[in-house]
């Protein structure tokens, strides 16, 4: 059964970002940002109230303390401080979860540090130093640092595939500060491919291996909701996934 992922709650203050309520009736779990990205106080908790009232389980989606440049600017850090900040933010979510009732579900380490952290063991080995605290599964990519470290650390690790970013020759993905619009027919057949062939065509043309036990959309790529609603009817009406449970 394959899930579809979102990252969202990333609005902040005064500033929206995403339209979380049209996206979430479409998705099973949220990756909801914990302020030094985006998000605040109010946003956590609103983006876990919104998941709850729809069923969506809740995961935590750190990052590097880049608030202006949204988390998408790698930055040098060491591995206990890195760790820390982690820690900080997961701690943040949590407790809103706790307020809910609801239970953290995984961690998703967000934008540049999820890239970081498919290449350099030490920032992977951070994710896991926090991870030890909180004893969830994490979310990351095959062929990288994701499904090495994790694993050999002790964490459940869940394969995930990008439905809205592209793909270099290499495997890595394609991180922009802003996400463009995609088509989201042509999205959901990428997602197909992926699942049924493990598969991607990268951007030069050549076919990436890939896994998709989960399947990510981001909140802020224009017309989310729709390649959200789309994923969600093509899969379900191909026995690939199940219906959020609201």
């Amino acid at each position: 059964m394959v899930l579809i992922n979102c990252d969202m709650g990333e609005s902040f203050g005064i500033w929206r970002l995403g339209d979380d309520a049209g996206i979430m009736p479409s998705i099973h779990i949220a990756n909801v940002a914990c302020g030094f990205h985006g998000s605040d106080f109010n946003h956590m908790r609103t983006t876990v109230r919104l998941a709850k009232s729809h069923g969506v389980r809740v995961g935590a989606h750190p990052s590097l303390p880049d608030l202006q440049g949204f988390g998408r600017r790698e930055m040098k850090i060491g591995r206990e401080e890195l760790a820390n900040c982690l820690i900080y933010q997961i701690g943040a979510l949590k407790g809103f979860l706790d307020a809910e009732g609801m239970t953290l579900n995984h961690i998703k380490p967000h934008g540049s540090l999820y890239g970081m952290a498919a290449r350099q063991p030490d920032i992977a080995h951070a994710i896991c130093d926090a991870a030890d605290i909180f004893k969830v599964p994490l979310i990351g990519m095959i062929d990288t640092l994701h499904a090495t470290v994790y694993p050999e650390r002790g964490h459940a690790f869940i394969p995930e595939f990008y439905a809205d970013l592209d793909y270099a020759d290499d495997g890595a993905l394609i991180i922009t500060r802003e996400h463009p619009p995609v088509d989201p027919d042509l999205a959901a057949r990428r997602c197909l491919r992926a699942i049924r062939e493990g598969l991607v065509s990268s951007t030069g043309g050549r076919d990436i291996r890939v896994r998709a036990d989960t399947i990510c959309i981001h909140s802020d790529t224009p017309g989310a909701d729709q390649v959200a609603r789309v994923l969600h009817e093509t899969l379900l009406a191909e026995g690939i996934s199940s219906a959020p449970t609201h």
